[in-house]
């Protein structure tokens, strides 16, 4: 873009290759870099810890364990390498090099692309807003668990609190305890009653009035969020080497910690032990597609957002295979970190491993663990880098997705915007603060809920579904594999190509089609939303992909010409400075 980009006319791009590459002319390729109107990561590594950091988040925590035992345990991990490897590397390699190439955001860049298809960009910014009018709450909730470890004595260990009930049963280091279907531990009170307060709600009709405590926190969240962001990635990636890195090195040290308890073993096993006849299930293998797309995380504009900050040439096949790994290894090992404790839990209860496994979501993370660590030996210490890690995991998350729409915004404005920078940051994170209001109050877990399920679930992946489409299938693979080319010296193969036309988008339509077939029905503690509160849920979906339909006839109005002219105008992409520069020097690269 001419803004961003200048074109060098020395320099052969290709030099890798032989030199007479299929469809590129012999002579030197014009060379793009970065003129200094445009940030670049000042290391390769701020680049790479910012992506796993975005990728790993809360969700390989929480979600992959439960989903893993849930499918079949070890046999889980068949469908879920293979939806990785034909589904979820692919998309995740695709947006790594659709942004290092265009260098631009989600927005900007379908002018490149496929103008008509603009209203994707639009409808990716809206549903990272929705994300962070939820996510950040639960790092709210995270921080608040960390001021409240800084006790002899942590508040979730006893029934003697104001906040518990007749039903509140601790059995920890005692004997003779009845455990019944009415039975609350301390943890699950702490949550429920002291931080949440939800019981002082009647449902999602009724959500109370704002708790000061949480509003405090999620504050100070979004105070160390603006301070990371406010210069752009020269800033964020600095931070991202503090909050990429200690929360592996607080596994570790929980894994170490956790192997070492009685009845690790028997969390292990449960967690590990194939259960072959699952992989007959069709929901197990809907799960493993949607747990690995949810975990890499292509279609929240944020691959794209990063990746546009690397020099042309940077290998961004290798970044795409080793942040993938590093993330699905990551998941790994987090079920072994949750499960050596769920063990644990079930030698004291003296029950089965999956009486003690039946919490799923935040629950596993604020109920479970913190129940467990509060009767370890050294719980104070174990409590707060828990909650440490927790509070890094998710602030990396909510610097990529603020990434997403502060570069996609800035891209697709940058007259107005180029050198107001801190002021823009400043305006989208109160945005953020003031929509996340709602989730704060005492049935905000509620709000948390649907936001959740309605604001991102299927419409980010029908977004993706598009996107794909549109990359493979009217941009133009072969297209779109000489970008490729140009920037690493050879074209990609043919289960890449084959992958981008077909599987992926295959492997997409059957999360839509599978979850559009079997609805879930959406509760949370006991609580069954109402068909009302469904409805709103469906218009938060409908919001954000209302753009791509609405743009689409926006572009074919006020395009000029006759139907036929305007359909050719809106599906060509603009010509870039390459091809512009190239014409002129007499070279024809075939785009």
């Amino acid at each position: 873009m001419p803004h961003q980009e200048q074109v060098i006319a020395h320099g052969n791009l290709c030099a890798p290759g032989p030199p007479n590459n299929a469809g590129y002319n012999s002579n030197p390729v014009p060379v793009i870099i970065q003129t200094e109107s445009r940030d670049k990561w000042s290391k390769k590594m701020d680049f790479l810890l910012s992506v796993i950091g975005f990728a790993v988040d809360l969700g390989n925590v929480w979600r992959f364990p439960y989903i893993c035992y849930q499918n079949g345990g070890g046999a889980f991990l068949i469908p879920y390498v293979l939806m990785a490897i034909f589904g979820g590397v692919p998309l995740f390699y695709m947006e790594l090099a659709l942004g290092q190439f265009h260098r631009t955001g989600a927005i900007s860049i379908w002018k490149h692309i496929c103008p008509i298809f603009k209203g994707i960009g639009f409808a990716i910014c809206i549903i990272a807003l929705y994300v962070s009018f939820y996510y950040n709450t639960i790092i709210a909730w995270a921080l608040f668990y960390f001021y409240s470890s800084f006790s002899s004595t942590l508040p979730w260990t006893s029934c003697d609190n104001e906040w518990n009930t007749e039903n509140c049963t601790n059995y920890f280091g005692k004997d003779n305890v009845t455990w019944t279907n009415y039975s609350r531990s301390p943890a699950e009170e702490f949550y429920t009653r002291n931080v949440l307060a939800v019981h002082e709600s009647s449902g999602i009709g009724n959500v109370g009035y704002i708790r000061w405590q949480l509003m405090l926190c999620l504050f100070l969240i979004f105070t160390i969020v603006y301070f990371s962001l406010w210069k752009g990635v020269k800033t964020s990636g600095k931070v991202v080497w503090v909050t990429a890195t200690l929360p592996y090195v607080v596994l570790l040290i929980l894994m170490i910690r956790g192997a070492t308890l009685p009845g690790a073993w028997k969390g292990v096993v449960f967690y590990l032990n194939p259960k072959w006849e699952k992989l007959q299930e069709t929901s197990v293998w809907v799960d493993a597609a949607a747990q690995i797309f949810f975990s890499l995380g292509p279609g929240f504009g944020v691959l794209l957002a990063l990746s546009s900050y690397n020099p042309f040439n940077n290998n961004c096949y290798r970044d795409a295979i080793v942040t993938s790994l590093v993330n699905c290894l990551t998941s790994l090992v987090s079920g072994f970190v949750i499960f050596t404790v769920l063990g644990y839990m079930a030698e004291q209860r003296n029950v089965n491993v999956e009486d003690v496994a039946r919490d799923k979501g935040p629950s596993l993370l604020f109920i479970t663990y913190p129940e467990a660590i509060a009767n370890m030996v050294g719980s104070t210490f174990f409590a707060i880098i828990f909650f440490v890690m927790m509070i890094t995991l998710g602030l990396d998350s909510t610097f990529g997705g603020l990434e997403a729409i502060i570069t996609a915004v800035m891209d697709e404005y940058p007259d107005v915007l180029s050198n107001r920078r801190e002021l823009f940051v400043l305006a989208l994170v109160v945005v953020c603060f003031l929509g996340s209001l709602s989730t704060l109050t005492k049935g905000g877990a509620y709000v948390v809920k649907l936001l959740e399920e309605f604001g991102v679930g299927s419409s980010i992946i029908a977004v993706v579904f598009l996107e794909a489409t549109a990359v493979s299938w009217f941009y133009g693979i072969n297209r779109f594999s000489n970008d490729i080319k140009s920037m690493l010296g050879y074209t990609p193969g043919l289960f890449w190509k084959v992958c981008w036309v077909a599987i992926s988008p295959a492997f997409l339509a059957y999360i839509i089609i599978s979850s559009l077939l079997n609805p879930q029905p959406l509760t949370l503690f006991d609580y069954k939303f109402p068909d009302w509160s469904i409805s709103v849920g469906f218009v938060i979906g409908a919001s954000s992909f209302i753009w791509i339909p609405v743009y689409m006839v926006y572009k074919l109005v006020w395009t000029p010409g006759s139907l036929k002219q305007r359909l050719a105008v809106c599906l060509r992409p603009e010509r870039t400075l390459p091809d512009i520069h190239a014409d002129s020097m007499g070279l024809s690269p075939v785009r």
